[in-house]
C-alpha cells in the first residue's frame, strides 16, 4: 500500500547514531492534524517526506539528530470524521489568554497600593476559569 492521506503509517525514526525510535500517526490534511492525537499533516515536513513511499523504503531526512526514515508499516486510517483543528487551537489559544489575563490581574493585584487600600491578589483566584 503507498502512503496517502488517510493512511496510517508506523516508521523508524534513525538518528546519526543508527538508533531507532518507532512513531505511529495517521496523515491527514492541514486542516485535521493534530500531533496530540497522532495525525500529522501531509503537508508538515515529514508528510511530505513519506507521502507516495512503501513499506521498506528508507527516506533521507534531516530534521535535529534525525537522519533517516525507515517505514516499516502502512494500513488504512481510521476513520476521523469532521475534525476541526481550526477550532481545537482556537480554544487552546483562547484558554492562554483567559490564563494570562488572570495572571496579569494577579501581578497588578500583588504590587499596587492606592489611597482607599490595597487589592486582594488571593481574591483573583476565585475568578472563574
Amino acid at each position: 500500500m503507498q502512503i496517502g492521506l488517510g493512511t496510517h503509517v508506523e516508521v523508524d525514526l534513525i538518528d546519526e547514531e543508527g538508533n531507532a525510535e518507532r512513531m505511529a500517526f495517521d496523515l491527514v490534511s492541514a486542516q485535521q492534524a493534530d500531533v496530540s492525537q497522532g495525525l500529522i499533516s501531509a503537508d508538515a515536513p515529514l508528510g511530505q517526506a513519506i507521502r507516495g513511499k512503501f513499506v521498506d523504503t528508507t527516506i533521507p531526512y534531516q530534521m535535529g539528530d534525525i537522519r533517516e526514515i525507515r517505514i516499516v508499516s502502512v494500513s488504512p486510517g481510521q476513520p476521523i470524521g469532521e475534525v476541526d483543528a481550526d477550532a481545537r487551537r482556537a480554544e487552546v489559544l483562547r484558554k492562554a489568554l483567559d490564563d494570562a489575563e488572570r495572571t496579569n490581574a494577579q501581578m497588578f493585584a500583588s504590587s499596587f497600593s492606592g489611597k482607599w487600600g490595597d487589592y486582594d491578589p488571593d481574591g483573583v483566584d476565585e475568578w472563574e476559569e
